[in-house]
């Protein structure tokens, strides 16, 4: 599936409730050792993109589920007729680096849509410790959007 770059899509900003936050922790801790994954559903305008929900899903992944992840298709559409239904539109994907950095693989990269957020969240011996949130930019580079993740 190819994916149009959309400048408008490369938010300064991304907010997140504390309780979303941590839901996203739970969901990485519970998973660890293995990297969990799941869609953040919410709303884009011309200065945030808005996390009003995540839906935790199952690593579809038929490898090592240690270093790699993957949605099932048919969950990504279903998320998405859901999202719509509900006014909101899939924003991004989180996952967890289980024992490694939160910062992007290179598999991460060449995975990874243009648009998107991508969270990835730190679990070193089964405790979340970092989340960092990232978006590739028009090079197809993940950049990271420091010190912009808000939780209120």
């Amino acid at each position: 599936m190819s994916i149009a770059f959309d400048p408008r899509l490369l938010q300064p900003m991304i907010l997140i409730t504390d309780q979303i936050y941590q839901s996203i922790f739970t969901h990485a801790e519970s998973t660890y050792p293995e990297e969990c994954c799941g869609l953040l559903l919410g709303k884009i305008t011309e200065t945030a993109a808005e996390v009003i929900s995540i839906q935790a899903t199952e690593n579809n992944w038929s490898g090592n589920k240690r270093n790699r992840f993957s949605i099932a298709p048919e969950v990504l559409l279903q998320a998405q007729k859901s999202a719509r239904e509900n006014q909101l539109e899939i924003i991004g994907i989180y996952h967890s680096h289980p024992d490694h950095a939160a910062i992007p693989s290179e598999i991460d990269r060449q995975l990874a849509w243009s648009g998107y957020t991508y969270l990835i969240v730190s679990v070193v011996s089964g405790r979340a410790i970092d989340l960092q949130a990232w978006q590739l930019d028009e090079r197809e580079q993940f950049q990271i959007e420091p010190q912009e993740l808000k939780c209120f």
